[in-house]
């Protein structure tokens, strides 16, 4: 069975511009949901639809397989239908069989699981429905202006007593989040519900981001979530910090000279942060990609060893953690770009500053609000220490 995802995700927005691309706790919408997409297990290949370089970019370095979006179809009043059908001549334009079912979905419902697109797919196909959509169970009481100018019932009739909850029947209302549909019924069709439908209830908030007082609530709630998953999952204690340093000790700049000599910009902040870990024992390392001495001279006045000219750094840093008997949840990391990523895995917490490639973004444990060589190292120290994940000496 193929089933691929599409994504629309256009870059203008009426209600809040470029919320597609902008970060929601240092991820970008649009790549919020590809990494859901990714790890559903019913999806074979992730397909980003944009108008947008930028977020054609951004799709691309997720791990989607982009589609630039003609402009006729990328406007305002343009339907989500024109944006999937226009997917799928692209597939059949590029010579690839077309998909025996698709699964479509919006960047704005930032509450989606990779489980709950399984269930809508499995739901769908073990029904022998033609489409399915996510829905949650809905006990409002809708009423409407009837022509007398009086309010009237329509999910209830108002003048009978109140029903109670339990007593009435079950009601579901779309979330927005996920639709599936059999290709060739689509095509036919083309609409979303091109056949027999199947509603397929999802647990969860049902938001979906449309405007700021939208992406206020959404940020609130993922952030309280989070936050209560790091107090439960976090290590009882960092004995070492490794960190990367282009990017992080700086802003990822250099400035050449006429005679080729770089030069670095790092924070005095982030050098006070690390000699406060330093003194409660933790152990501090440098691991860089980079060959330019000036790694090796901001590690020798900050006191802490570095090793550079690294390629595989997971490897290396394995090794330097073996020969110091440190198990992988006593380390903490900080990096910045797709080769830190594996070490952010493996170590106990992972930071990334809040100017991060977006593939480092979204697998750090925290995203800092500082961005690189402005402060990320010193608001990482600032944090192990408030939260008591140092020892004293």
């Amino acid at each position: 069975m193929d089933v691929v995802a599409v994504i629309p995700a256009r870059g203008g927005s009426v209600g809040l511009p470029g919320k597609n691309m902008r970060p929601l706790l240092g991820v970008p919408l649009v790549v919020r949901t590809i990494q859901t997409a990714l790890q559903a297990k019913a999806v074979n290949e992730v397909f980003v639809t944009s108008d947008d370089e930028e977020i054609l970019k951004l799709s691309h370095e997720a791990g989607a397989t982009i589609i630039r979006r003609p402009d006729a179809l990328s406007n305002s009043t343009a339907s989500s239908e024109a944006a999937l059908l226009h997917a799928l001549e692209h597939l059949q334009a590029q010579g690839r069989a077309l998909p025996d079912f698709l699964v479509f979905l919006q960047c704005t419902s930032a509450f989606t699981r990779p489980e709950d697109i399984d269930l809508v797919v499995g739901s769908m196909v073990s029904k022998g429905a033609k489409a399915a959509l996510s829905v949650v169970e809905d006990h409002g009481f809708i009423w409407q202006e009837g022509e007398d100018g009086f309010a009237q019932g329509i999910t209830h009739d108002h003048s009978k007593p109140r029903q109670r909850r339990q007593d009435m029947k079950p009601r579901y209302r779309e979330n927005g989040a996920i639709y599936a549909m059999h290709v060739p019924s689509f095509l036919e069709k083309k609409e979303r519900f091109c056949g027999p439908v199947v509603m397929v209830p999802v647990d969860g908030p049902t938001v979906e981001i449309d405007s700021q007082e939208d992406w206020d609530v959404v940020e609130a709630f993922l952030h309280g979530r989070d936050r209560k998953a790091q107090l439960t999952t976090r290590p009882q204690s960092i004995k070492a910090v490794i960190t990367d340093f282009d990017g992080v000790h700086t802003d990822d700049r250099v400035t050449i000279d006429q005679d080729g000599r770089e030069w670095v910009t790092c924070s005095r902040r982030d050098g006070l942060g690390l000699e406060l870990l330093g003194k409660r024992n933790v152990r501090l390392m440098i691991l860089s990609k980079e060959t330019n001495p000036v790694v090796k001279a901001r590690a020798a006045k900050l006191q802490v060893q570095v090793i550079n000219q690294v390629d595989n750094k997971h490897s290396i840093l394995d090794a330097w953690r073996k020969d110091f008997q440190l198990d992988w949840q006593d380390l903490a990391y900080i990096g910045n770009d797709v080769n830190d990523i594996e070490c952010m895995r493996a170590c106990a917490l992972s930071f990334a500053p809040a100017d991060a490639h977006p593939s480092a973004r979204s697998v750090a444990d925290h995203v800092l609000s500082a961005d690189g060589g402005k402060g990320a190292i010193r608001e990482m120290c600032d944090y192990l220490l408030t939260e008591g994940l140092v020892g004293e000496r």
